[in-house]
């Protein structure tokens, strides 16, 4: 045995033995690291310990009940994309019973942000889904509900000052790279339009950096064009759109880091202004329409449900009802075209 990591457990030699079908005393030597135990053997105690753990887990959940919070500004399209992901994971997260609140809004506002975690820290909560502008007066909020014992995991876009458990949704930078390798691949030659919602989304703020990094050593010759603090809001990003491709006339490539696609293509087409390429985030209902119809090349994707499910999770280890530690884990960021669409998205 030597060289091999002992077996971590907090169970009985006995359990153990029940739960492997092994004999106690092969057991024993595993945990203890004596020789003469077979590899296989080990892995058999080490099937045996996961299981206790898992069903360990299951009875500490049973009869809680979880009260949490969706914080979040963004477009409805993509808020309603959250709502329905964080409603279709509720059930996997029996035996505990988990209720969620939503507290929404389209226009990013630091100060009504905070009035909103004020409200939800003196209602009581037992964590907080937060997806708000990186600001001192909601950093000073989420360390407020730290110090109330109510953890805040953020969703999409992280605020890494502050006083948050962990951040849930994929690596920014690694996304906007991704972005500047699908537009120096494509047709498009010119300069390209990159839209944010907000400046202060540190999340879009990432995408931004990793783009413009990439786009610089893929396609040197191109200028990137920001926009910005249209709330990736049709009306907004029309009119911000609009100006831009009046005062830069060889903008030929979107990327849109914030929303707004819609009104951004409307944009084109009324300045009879030709894409060579268009780059999205997010399968919501308009982002799955504009891909199936070919109007935007591609979006760049993640598993929301999944992100619903690890933020609920984390709440719960936060809170200790499950083993380890909240962490952040960065989601893989997947290239959909018209062709590989996820079937959940698939138009029917």
């Amino acid at each position: 045995m030597s060289g091999v990591t002992p077996v971590p457990h907090r169970h009985k030699v006995r359990e153990i033995a029940q739960q492997s079908g092994l004999s106690e005393a092969t057991v024993d030597r595993v945990l203890h690291e004596r020789p003469g135990v077979r590899a296989a053997t080990v892995a058999e105690v080490e099937r045996a310990v996961e299981e206790l753990d898992r069903q360990a887990s299951q009875l500490r959940l049973v009869g809680r009940t979880f009260l949490l919070d969706l914080v979040m500004q963004a477009p409805e399209r993509f808020s309603a994309a959250v709502r329905s992901a964080l409603e279709a994971e509720l059930p996997a997260l029996r035996p505990a019973a988990v209720r969620i609140r939503f507290h929404l809004a389209e226009e990013a506002d630091p100060a009504a942000m905070a009035g909103m975690l004020r409200k939800v820290r003196a209602k009581g909560s037992h964590g907080v889904l937060l997806k708000a502008p990186d600001h001192p007066a909601v950093e000073a909020e989420v360390a407020a509900l730290h110090e109330a014992g109510i953890p805040v995991v953020t969703l999409v876009t992280d605020l890494p000052g502050s006083e948050r458990r962990a951040y849930v949704g994929i690596d920014n930078r690694a996304a906007g790279a991704t972005a500047a390798y699908l537009v120096a691949r494509s047709a498009a030659s010119g300069d390209v339009l990159v839209t944010l919602s907000r400046s202060d989304f540190r999340g879009e703020e990432q995408r931004v950096e990793g783009f413009v990094e990439a786009l610089r050593t893929l396609a040197p010759g191109r200028d990137v064009v920001d926009l910005t603090d249209t709330d990736g809001l049709d009306a907004t990003t029309l009119r911000a759109v609009q100006e831009a491709l009046v005062a830069h006339p060889d903008v030929d490539a979107v990327y849109s880091v914030g929303g707004g696609n819609r009104a951004t293509l409307d944009a084109f087409a009324r300045a009879g202004r030709t894409l060579g390429v268009f780059v999205a985030h997010d399968l919501d209902d308009d982002n799955t329409e504009l891909l199936r119809t070919r109007r935007i090349s591609y979006v760049l994707h993640h598993d929301l449900r999944a992100d619903a499910r690890r933020a609920c999770r984390l709440v719960m280890q936060a809170h200790r009802a499950l083993p380890g530690v909240p962490s952040t884990v960065p989601a893989q960021v997947q290239v959909v075209t018209p062709y590989n669409q996820p079937s959940a998205f698939a138009p029917t």
